[in-house]
């Protein structure tokens, strides 16, 4: 990587200010001072410093989570504890967020980065990518209830839904379901399942494009993705 572009990644100033550290000396790349800025560093491998201080390169990190109920999906909170919360340092302090939301009692996949960029294409509407979820439903779904939301059902807002895969499970006086859609709207499946009268008693997420959830992880744990899974998510939302 360019030792301009590495500095102005890592919040050094913008390039005619990082061009200005270089120019005055203030940059050494393994105890040599480094004036130029088209230069080659190993961000991994070579010690950067700025004024003598050690440029702490920070990876983009991506982290699967089971995320467990009572804990809510964002960076900080004053009240709740979030998921960012669970996380340890060697993942909080790179900054994660969560991909997307999911309600305070909902549990299942939540994918932690600090890659904006593959986030915004992996919840971009027009990417399309579908996240599944089992729901456990308080009365009995049947044909008809799949028929409509699988044709797009309209929310209390007045907005219709786009078409979503449903698959029952069981139905019954408690059925069980896996839901497929493509959107994230505001406690979209517990509203889907309302505006067909129905009432979801207990909502999991299951898989986000093609990762699924980790099934060793109980609720509250977590890993890093693979690399494997991360090319695959990459494929999931390819750039335009």
């Amino acid at each position: 990587m360019r030792i301009d572009k590495l500095l102005a990644n890592m919040n050094y100033g913008s390039r005619k200010e990082v061009k200005k550290l270089l120019k005055n000396g203030l940059v050494e790349v393994n105890g040599e001072i480094l004036k130029d800025g088209k230069s080659h560093v190993e961000p991994e491998l070579d010690t950067v410093t700025v004024n003598g201080e050690v440029v702490d390169y920070v990876k983009n990190v991506y982290v699967m989570m089971n995320k467990p109920a009572g804990v809510i999906s964002a960076t900080e909170d004053n009240i709740h504890m979030t998921v960012v919360d669970l996380l340890g340092e060697e993942y909080a302090s790179h900054k994660p967020f969560p991909v997307g939301r999911l309600d305070k009692d909902t549990e299942g996949l939540l994918i932690l980065t600090n890659d904006g960029q593959l986030s915004h294409r992996l919840l971009a509407p027009k990417k399309h990518v579908p996240k599944t979820y089992y729901a456990k439903i308080d009365g009995k779904v049947t044909e008809k209830e799949r028929m409509m939301l699988e044709k797009g059902v309209k929310l209390d807002d007045g907005y219709v839904t786009k078409p979503a895969e449903l698959t029952i499970l069981k139905s019954g006086v408690q059925s069980e379901i896996e839901l497929a859609i493509t959107e994230g709207k505001f406690h979209q499946v517990k509203r889907m399942f309302e505006a067909v009268g129905k009432k979801v008693l207990y909502l999991k997420r299951l898989q986000m494009g093609s990762l699924k959830l980790d099934p060793s992880l109980s609720p509250g744990q977590f890993r890093s993705l693979t690399s494997q899974e991360i090319e695959q998510l990459e494929k999931d939302s390819p750039s335009p």
